[in-house]
């Protein structure tokens, strides 16, 4: 898609710059950065996630008590 887009000059000569020594064209500089950045809001909106983290074996021991942290 061709779009037009104002972008601050400074921003512009950086991107140019870092294009150049990535050898990308400012195309690919710019559709990177955009994509990391609608991944982040992405991720942020889908909120936290704790991953499942579970261990092998039968609970408790048998000699450890629910709730008996000294002895833990």
């Amino acid at each position: 898609m061709l779009t037009t887009i104002e972008i601050n000059d400074t921003l512009m000569l950086t991107a140019q710059q870092l294009a150049h020594q990535r050898n990308q064209t400012l195309r690919q500089v710019v559709e990177s950065a955009l994509q990391s950045f609608v991944e982040q809001e992405q991720e942020r909106k889908a909120g936290f996630r704790l991953r499942k983290c579970t261990f092998r074996g039968n609970g408790l021991q048998a000699d450890i008590q629910e709730g008996d942290w000294a002895g833990l």
